[in-house]
């Protein structure tokens, strides 16, 4: 599973702990290096579902509001909901540092958040699915996307198709060449 990069995801607002509390453990299980929650009041007690307890073996951020919202440098927001103008996630190529953030299950990301976010995806369904389920098909499609597999078989009697070993290369040496001006 490892890849270059990293990710994490988080939620606005929480309208069912127990849901919440499946994405964070889902989240720990696919390697997430962060779980964040803004505007929403989620504890691992009351979610009953997180047995990884993910908040204490991962760091969790809490933001109050959206203008608490802090993510590393370079890391790209990605909003996960149903607008006409979000990428299917099939077509989409995660960036390499990504946070995911989903809307709350009875409603939409807010306005506020939106205008935060770098890319929208969706999950290409006939109506939504819950958060812990959204959340859980949008890492792997990230981890399918950035890891290092076997390739799939093209048939179902078929064999995946291994991949070589990478192998390291000797070191190599980049010089700032000086220009014939300088």
């Amino acid at each position: 599973m490892t890849s270059r990069g990293y990710f994490g995801i988080g939620i606005e607002g929480v309208s069912k702990p127990m849901n919440a509390g499946n994405l964070f453990r889902t989240a720990h299980a696919f390697g997430a290096s962060f779980v964040f929650t803004i505007g929403a009041e989620y504890s691992v007690r009351k979610a009953r579902s997180d047995t990884s307890v993910a908040p204490k073996n991962i760091p969790w951020y809490d933001f109050d509001s959206v203008d608490d919202l802090r993510l590393p440098n370079l890391c790209k927001l990605v909003g996960v909901e149903l607008l006409d103008e979000a990428v299917d996630l099939p077509s989409f190529f995660h960036p390499v540092s990504a946070a995911y953030v989903l809307g709350r299950e009875r409603g939409s990301l807010s306005p506020e958040l939106q205008a935060k976010c770098d890319y929208f995806i969706k999950i290409p369904t006939s109506f939504c699915l819950n958060v812990a389920t959204a959340g859980a098909v949008v890492m792997y499609d990230r981890i399918v996307t950035h890891g290092r597999f076997a390739k799939r078989p093209t048939s179902e009697l078929g064999k995946a198709i291994a991949l070589p070993d990478h192998v390291q290369g000797p070191p190599k040496n980049r010089t700032l060449k000086k220009s014939a001006g300088s």
